[in-house]
């Protein structure tokens, strides 16, 4: 099975030895002296001009696009990574050896769900983001994908998600997902003007995206699924992770 997992990263860093790995410099197009050693997201069919509202999402385009030979395509982050363990350490992450065994009983693999307990989806996106673009991609939903609204509804009153756009897919259901998830991005791109968004803001579109990855999985359940452990490189602070949640929840987005 020829599968490749690529590496977002927007800076040099240490990467996987294992050749399942593909470092892919997000946002080529727009810094392209950074970094000389990664392969870039501006090559072929892409988006890279794109990358400060799309985030990761100009990689997933970029090797959807153009590794049309995969058997499979996924995408990790340059320190968020999937495991069978909770090691943070590069070598004990997914192998070729375990995807393939996986991807032999499994169509897609998954980060592990991240609970919120006291929000939804939609309460916890709209206490920290702008709520137009939502508004606006619910109403994409409902009037192109229609079939696809009761999976909207339910997933956005969950408590739970599979977040940061990470996964490996095989090849039919990767196809089907992009050019349905980037087709909806595209629309709610058209209607709405971030002009006026933060830098931080202007990311809107990759924010948005993490939303319909569990949209997609509930209106399409004929694709098997499992759960890999998620692996944060670096430290965190939960206490002001934390402390950040609960004041989002109380003040909303400003």
């Amino acid at each position: 099975m020829d599968v490749k997992v690529l590496v977002a990263a927007h800076k040099n860093y240490q990467m996987p030895t294992d050749k399942l790995y593909l470092p892919v410099f997000v946002g080529k197009e727009l810094h392209p002296d950074v970094n000389k050693t990664f392969q870039g997201d501006n090559t072929g069919d892409n988006i890279s001009i794109k990358n400060s509202t799309y985030n990761e999402l100009t990689a997933i385009y970029w090797g959807w696009k153009n590794l049309t030979d995969l058997d499979a395509m996924g995408l990790v982050h340059y320190r968020r990574y999937l495991s069978l363990n909770h090691q943070k350490d590069l070598a004990s992450v997914l192998s070729t050896q375990q995807v393939e065994q996986l991807l032999s009983k499994y169509d897609i693999i998954l980060p592990e769900k991240r609970r919120y307990y006291i929000e939804t989806n939609e309460s916890h996106y709209l206490h920290a983001h702008h709520h137009e673009p939502f508004e606006v991609m619910e109403k994409v939903i409902k009037e192109d994908y229609p079939e696809y609204y009761g999976s909207f509804k339910k997933v956005m009153k969950r408590t739970w998600a599979h977040m940061f756009n990470m996964f490996i897919m095989k090849r039919q259901p990767l196809d089907e997902y992009c050019t349905w998830m980037f087709d909806v991005l595209a629309k709610v791109e058209q209607q709405t003007d971030i002009s006026t968004y933060s830098v931080y803001e202007q990311r809107v579109y990759g924010f948005l995206s993490e939303l319909l990855l569990d949209v997609w999985l509930d209106q399409n359940p004929q694709y098997s699924t499992y759960e890999a452990k998620y692996v944060f490189m670096e430290h965190t602070n939960w206490l002001i992770k934390g402390g950040n949640f609960i004041k989002r929840k109380i003040t909303g987005h400003a």
